[in-house]
């Protein structure tokens, strides 16, 4: 099962924009995959509101977790995303 621990690089953090662009690549994969704070509970990937409801800000680690053939894809894919400044690319 690949985990990685991803930095958020969002200025803002993972907030609406951010965790929606995540929640949509995370639901486009055909496994099963988890993210969550350290220290705390693993929520479900494809889940907006688990997402924002981790609260999770600029700088904060995360867990990604993901089960099934394809997940070191989808783990490399989803932590590319976490760790990139997407508000950045939304004022381009």
């Amino acid at each position: 099962m690949p985990q990685r621990t991803v930095v958020i690089g969002s200025r803002s953090g993972l907030h609406a924009r951010p965790a929606s662009l995540f929640v949509q690549a995370a639901a486009r994969r055909p496994v099963e995959v988890t993210i969550a704070r350290e220290g705390q509970a693993p929520v479900d990937a494809r889940s907006l509101l688990s997402v924002l409801a981790l609260g999770a800000g600029h700088g904060d680690s995360v867990v990604l977790t993901a089960e099934g053939e394809g997940a070191e894809e989808a783990v490399e894919e989803l932590a590319g995303l976490l760790a990139s400044d997407l508000d950045a690319e939304e004022s381009r």
